[in-house]
């Protein structure tokens, strides 16, 4: 059912009640409120709630896509004016119309919810195995279900208006109808047929008055059967028991990923138009780059994004268990398997799987992933039904895959199958002018976190941030950032804050230099001075300006040099 675009011009009380109950509608998008008074509690409501506002009303009425008007104000020369303004296709509706449509609707509502129940009871009542038979305080028979005349062989049409004290005089109904007690597991044979059941029999209570009773039997022979359905529908149960408590969905979205580096900015263009289409994604990348970031952002941005998103550590799961991580396993398929299991791959059916740490993956299980990519069906361990499903695969790895391929440890039909869409995200080291937005973006989160007030980082703090290598990328940024603000209670981090955290980790100087050449020494500068500002366009203009040299003469001397690693 298509959404109602529904706008409200009269921000008074009127509109106000309005807004609040159109709000609660879930198939109801409200676009714009407008009010002369900007104060009307409609407007201020509206305001709040991020809604659009104006004090000209004819903006409303021009905004394109409105199915409905709702006028509120009551003024005779605004109702004129918004049919005079209005598209041919909107639809113009006075508060008290609209008032009464929603009652009308309520009460359609709570009728429809009625004849709802009552057919649900019914079907209910006809799908049950056991059979069932009621009857008045007279003994009068007035409903029989389908079971009952599977059961007994005795139709609806011969047994409804019958008297059971007359058909079935000792059975379990009638008993309940004499004595007014429930009457539980008697064994009897059904009046009229030649069935022997089980039956449970209750009266009907009403104010405290037996308007009736009810009788539940099964066939004797059935109980067994019963049993077995039992047990096979709590499998069933815990079966999704376990699937509802490990089915997850993303988490982050690309606003999440910070930075305007020129080759951040490249990787999230290339992410945003993968994620349109449901192609395989490889992510490549050091160690705490952001992969996973990228992945959630990836199908949150994608047509799946309602449905399951399952990461699985590829690297975190031993061997042994790695299999029936992905594709589940039959009960008995090895000892302590008393139930199946759901695998990753079952639960991800319909939405995204997140293969991490994927060039950690045996060889064994890497051929029968490479079936599941290229068929998209597989057999629990243990188990002979082929599953089918329908999932999107997004691999990650720190790891050379190419130089897997040519060691033999990773399969090279498999990498072609999964570099449909490859994504390298760079390093830290490579984009060190996001680090301001990444460093501000932590403390805020981090000050919320732990209840601090750190407002930035002296220049010298800086300093050291932007002269450190950062080998675990992101995640370690974050985590020295933690560290420190845990540890002080100032409002300013300075130098001394960070340098016991990262001097450690610091590169000692390749050798003592007492006399090298000059060109020498300045290739060592220009590489000391690219490694600490980055290879982007403003980290070269910052690394020119700290040797003291124009941007092109920076260029020139890396020309000169061969350094092609800063090129």
């Amino acid at each position: 059912m298509a959404r109602l675009k529904v706008a409200i011009i009269g921000g008074n009380e009127e509109g106000h009640s309005i807004y609040r109950m159109l709000k609660a509608v879930d198939e109801v998008d409200i676009l714009g409120m407008a009010d002369a008074n900007p104060e009307s509690p409609g407007m201020v409501a509206a305001s709040a709630d991020g809604i659009f506002t104006t004090d000209d009303f004819t903006r409303l009425v021009r905004i394109p896509g409105v199915d409905v008007l709702v006028e509120a104000t009551g003024d005779p020369e605004i109702h004129m004016q918004i049919h005079r303004l209005k598209p041919r296709e909107t639809a113009v509706m006075e508060a008290r119309a609209l008032d009464l449509m929603l009652a009308v609707l309520k009460e359609k509502e709570k009728l429809q919810e009625a004849r709802r129940i009552q057919g649900e009871l019914a079907a209910i009542l006809d799908s049950v195995m056991e059979a069932i038979e009621v009857a008045d305080s007279r003994g009068i028979i007035k409903y029989v279900n389908a079971a009952f005349t599977r059961i007994t062989g005795i139709s609806e049409k011969e047994r409804i208006g019958e008297n059971i004290f007359k058909t079935s005089p000792d059975g379990a109904l009638a008993i309940a109808l004499r004595t007014g007690r429930s009457v539980m597991g008697h064994r009897t044979t059904v009046g009229g047929s030649n069935a022997e059941v089980i039956s449970n029999a209750a009266p009907i209570l009403v104010d405290g008055k037996m308007e009736g009773a009810v009788v539940v039997f099964q066939q004797f022979t059935d109980i067994m059967k019963l049993m077995d359905q039992l047990h096979q529908s709590t499998t069933i149960i815990e079966n999704l028991s376990d699937k509802f408590g490990q089915v997850t969905t993303s988490k982050y979205s690309f606003a999440d990923i910070l930075g305007n580096s020129g080759e951040l900015r490249r990787c999230i263009q290339l992410a945003e138009r993968a994620a349109r289409s449901n192609s395989t994604v490889l992510l490549l990348g050091e160690s705490g780059t952001g992969k996973e970031l990228f992945a959630h952002a990836i199908h949150h941005a994608g047509p799946r994004r309602d449905r399951p998103f399952i990461k699985v550590n590829c690297a975190a799961i031993p061997e042994s268990l790695l299999e029936s991580e992905f594709f589940g396993y039959a009960k008995g398929a090895f000892t302590g398997a008393v139930k199946s299991k759901i695998g990753k791959f079952e639960l991800a059916h319909g939405g995204t799987i997140f293969l991490d740490e994927i060039g950690d993956m045996n060889l064994s299980l890497q051929g029968k992933l490479l079936r599941v990519l290229q068929e998209m069906e597989f057999e629990r361990v243990g188990g002979t039904q082929t599953i089918k499903v329908d999932v999107r695969v997004i691999a990650a790895t720190n790891r050379n895959l190419r130089e897997l391929i040519r060691q033999g440890k990773f399969r090279e039909d498999l990498y072609y199958r999964l570099n449909v869409v490859e994504i390298v995200i760079p390093p830290l080291r490579v984009r060190k002018d996001d680090l301001p937005l990444l460093v501000n973006n932590l403390i805020n989160k981090l000050n919320r976190k732990l209840g601090k007030k750190v407002q930035g980082l002296s220049r010298d703090a800086e300093e050291v941030l932007y002269g450190y290598d950062w080998p675990g990328n992101v995640r370690e940024l974050e985590n020295v950032i933690e560290r420190v603000m845990v540890t002080v209670d100032e409002e300013i981090l300075t130098k001394k804050h960070f340098i016991q955290h990262v001097s450690q980790f610091k590169t000692p100087l390749e050798r003592d230099i007492d006399l090298i050449p000059i060109d020498q020494m300045e290739q060592l500068l220009i590489k000391k001075a690219m490694a600490k500002f980055g290879t982007s366009v403003e980290g070269k203009r910052r690394a020119a300006q700290a040797l003291n040299i124009s941007l092109a003469t920076l260029y020139n001397k890396l020309k000169k040099s061969r350094i092609e690693d800063y090129n």
